[in-house]
């Protein structure tokens, strides 16, 4: 048998193809189940203990060279074969046109939350993330919400558990509670992420979207301080000629509380079928931090106060590229997705 596995280490040594298939066809002779290497390892079974040890390593080191070869030699021709144009013994056709590689484009949404992202990271705000699946506490005690809140409801949240209950997320507010209650002030942080709500799909709704929120806490936060980041959002955004709308509205975790329009940037705020003929466009709400949710975070509300917002990143994209319905954002429509490219 030794004398078969030199036989064979040699004849390996020796083999030089010239195509890929005189390489397959060496490999099957030697390595196939019917193989020259694979009939010595059947042989083997058989030989006296005695000569086992010899006889197995050098079968290893046989079929170990004979593998390595054949890769090699493989690789070899593949790589003369690209380098010379050539393929199965043909050459190239260098006058056939060459096929377009389609190259990608970055979802509408990734373009619009990197872009909110870099507004706000310019004036100082670091992204902050948290998960998905959360507990009541950082999803609605904590920020202030009654014990009958609807958003409390099964019916209007995704409830995983209850007692305790385990809930989808319902805004990413509750990533802003988990940095409070690990940071102390100055508190500047962005939260992008995904958020779920129960809701109908639709061409205006659907149970996912994503939301961009802000915090601000420091000693001697004003309303003025949200109003006038705000702006500079909504000019960084939608032009330096936009103007932004307050009106009073009311959320459990901020007080006062306002809802935030930006003028039409379709018709510049004279008025069309997309604002309604109104001017004004609603983009996201706001407010100061209510005492109550700082106290609960471990803030004392007596030395700092602070300012929150929020705005849905799927209708800030429908403004700023004339989007008409949110279940495209989530068909993987090729069609519809290769229609953008970073504007901004």
């Amino acid at each position: 048998m030794i004398a078969q596995i030199e036989a064979l280490q040699a004849e390996v040594e020796a083999f030089a193809p010239k195509t890929p298939a005189e390489v397959e066809a060496f490999r099957i002779r030697l390595l196939g189940k019917k193989g020259s290497i694979t009939a010595l390892f059947d042989a083997f079974k058989s030989a006296p203990a005695e000569e086992k040890r010899t006889l197995g390593q050098a079968l290893n080191r046989l079929k170990t060279t004979a593998a390595q070869r054949i890769e090699e030699l493989r690789t070899a021709l593949e790589e003369a074969a690209l380098a010379t144009g050539a393929g199965d013994g043909a050459e190239m056709d260098m006058t056939r046109p060459a096929t377009a590689e389609r190259v990608g484009t970055r979802h509408p949404i990734s373009l619009v939350r990197n872009r909110i992202l870099d507004i706000f990271g310019r004036i100082g705000f670091v992204p902050a993330d948290g998960p998905e699946i959360e507990d009541d506490w950082h999803v609605f005690t904590a920020l202030n919400f009654p014990p009958e809140h609807p958003a409390r409801d099964m019916q209007d949240t995704f409830f995983v558990e209850k007692d305790p209950d385990i809930l989808l997320r319902t805004h990413t507010s509750s990533i802003q509670v988990r940095v409070m209650q690990n940071q102390r002030p100055p508190i500047r942080v962005i939260c992008p992420g995904r958020v779920f709500r129960n809701e109908a799909i639709s061409y205006r709704a659907h149970c996912i979207f994503h939301q961009v929120e802000g915090l601000y806490i420091d000693r001697n936060v004003s309303f003025a301080d949200l109003k006038q980041t705000i702006l500079h959002f909504a000019k960084e955004m939608f032009g330096e000629k936009s103007e932004i709308r307050m009106r009073p509205s009311y959320f459990p975790f901020t007080e006062p509380s306002t809802e935030v329009d930006v003028s039409c940037n379709l018709c510049g705020g004279k008025g069309c079928a997309v604002c309604k003929h109104t001017g004004w466009l609603e983009i996201m709400g706001a407010g100061m931090v209510d005492p109550n949710v700082l106290e609960a975070c471990g803030i004392d509300s007596r030395e700092y106060s602070g300012f929150a917002f929020g705005m849905g990143i799927e209708r800030i994209a429908m403004l700023k590229y004339g989007v008409k319905d949110l279940r495209l954002y989530f068909e993987n429509d090729l069609r519809f997705l290769r229609q953008f490219t970073p504007v901004f």
